[in-house]
């Protein structure tokens, strides 16, 4: 438990104040690595938050998001309008390392009930022009013959399939290693299919794009279908 004994010395020694303290992250999970980092979000009733920070303290790298009641509240709504919230799921998630007023278990109460709540749905017009982009990027793939350009629409088509299949599904979305766990934990089955048949289609031993294109074609087909000839925006 190192990582959390140096978290909480950290947050005594630089913010004795702090009405509240959350360490995060994949230091708390079985997922921890050598470099995994300590995010550490910081609850203060005035300045010097907000800000941000990153270092290196006792070997450990931190991420310091220092913010005051107003700011995590303000950055909770932009956040869920985007529907991915790194905030809300770092205090829902999170070890709670300290609490002087009661404000950090009200916090992550609230959190944890927003993130339950799920994100706001995507609207219709959202979701067709997604379906548009998904189609026509994947038409570029059917036709395409450099192995080096094949890779780059590969990990294009794999990020808007997947956000599309989370909005679909009314989930919430993540950037890189959270994209994947997101539709890892939504759909474990489609999440194969897309990771697996990208992989063949980069750096099989003929790049066979094949049952990429069919698990993309799976994401269309749950929004109803293709869209690319008719498609149109005034």
């Amino acid at each position: 438990m190192d990582h959390v004994e140096t978290a909480r010395a950290l947050v005594r020694a630089r913010f004795p104040e702090a009405r509240a303290a959350f360490l995060a992250g994949s230091v708390l999970t079985e997922r921890r690595t050598p470099n995994s980092d300590l995010d550490i979000v910081v609850l203060l009733a005035g300045p010097p938050a907000p800000c941000r920070e990153s270092f290196v303290h006792r070997g450990w790298p931190v991420e310091l998001f220092v913010q005051t009641e107003a700011d995590w509240r303000a950055f909770a709504e932009r956040e869920t309008a985007a529907r991915r919230s790194p905030l809300l799921a770092m205090c829902a998630e999170g070890l709670l390392l300290t609490d002087a007023d009661g404000l950090g278990a009200a916090l992550q109460g609230e959190a944890r009930a927003r993130l339950a709540a799920g994100p706001p749905p995507a609207s219709p017009t959202e979701l067709e022009d997604r379906r548009y982009a998904l189609t026509d990027t994947l038409d570029d793939l059917r036709g395409c013959p450099d192995p080096r350009e094949r890779a780059y629409l590969v990990a294009d088509l794999l990020q808007r399939a997947s956000e599309l299949a989370l909005l679909a599904g009314g989930h919430w979305l993540g950037g890189g290693k959270w994209l994947s766990r997101r539709l890892a934990a939504a759909d474990p089955g489609l999440h194969g299919r897309l990771t697996e048949g990208a992989a063949e289609a980069v750096l099989g031993p003929v790049g066979d794009p094949q049952r990429f294109v069919t698990a993309v074609e799976e994401v269309l087909d749950r929004v109803g279908g293709p869209l690319w000839s008719g498609y149109a925006r005034r």
